[in-house]
């Protein structure tokens, strides 16, 4: 709850020699707030994954064309040299991902990192807004005062020791897995916490579209809901605290 004598105001930062972090929606459009909005159309270029995504986002917000700067996981270390020059150069920079938050499971983190580290004179302005793991840690019902993050779990290298970590850790756990791996996931989670067999898991899947799910089961239930549920958009688990 804000403090009566708070008040709520938009305000101005100067448009040149800025790296604006912008949320975008993680589905639905409805969700883009009205500083993002400011921020895209006012910067001089967009830093971005896929500049197709970000390029359909613009059209629909109606925002003229920018120049797209693409930016993502296999782009050369150089890149984030030039970008450093532009800003120096007085330029407004926003940075996107393909939906959510900048910096969360995504290369935004590299180019925020060196920019504070590298040019600690150029101004980083957040723009918050939507994020799938705090959507889905709201919806869960589980106690979130304490929760870690884990993002995507390794592939491979360091797969088991995650998850055989899992018991020990006594605070609520929230990770993003991918259609492909969401059924292999559960199930070797369900094996690592097999002596927690009530232990709460939810599944949040589609979160602000328009087959958004919340699934609700148990770790001894969880082999079952791997089968069960549908193979379709991304997901967010969230293991409830011990």
């Amino acid at each position: 709850m804000l403090n009566a004598q708070c008040s709520l105001s938009i305000y101005h930062l100067p448009d040149n020699l800025l790296l604006s972090i912008v949320s975008t929606p993680i589905g639905n459009l409805g969700d883009i707030t009205l500083r993002a909005i400011e921020t895209l159309k006012n910067c001089d270029a967009v830093v971005c994954e896929d500049t197709r995504v970000t390029g359909n986002l613009l059209k629909l917000l109606e925002i003229p064309k920018k120049e797209l700067i693409s930016f993502h996981g296999y782009t050369d270390p150089s890149k984030v040299d030039f970008l450093i020059r532009r800003l120096e150069a007085g330029e407004h920079l926003a940075l996107v991902s393909d939906a959510g938050t900048p910096c969360i499971s995504d290369p935004g983190y590299v180019l925020v990192s060196r920019v504070s580290s590298l040019a600690p004179h150029v101004p980083i302005n957040v723009i918050p807004g939507a994020s799938a793991f705090l959507a889905a840690l709201s919806g869960s019902g589980l106690p979130i005062n304490e929760f870690v993050y884990i993002g995507f779990p390794p592939m491979k290298k360091g797969r088991q020791t995650l998850f055989r970590s899992f018991p020990e850790e006594e605070r609520t756990i929230v990770l993003y897995e991918s259609v492909h791996r969401i059924e292999k996931t559960l199930c070797e989670i369900a094996e690592a916490l097999a002596g927690q067999p009530e232990r709460r898991v939810v599944i949040a899947r589609e979160l602000t579209k328009m087959h958004e799910e919340f699934v609700r089961t148990t770790v001894a239930g969880l082999p079952d809901t791997a089968k069960t549920l549908t193979k379709k958009g991304e997901f967010v688990v969230v293991i409830g605290a011990v």
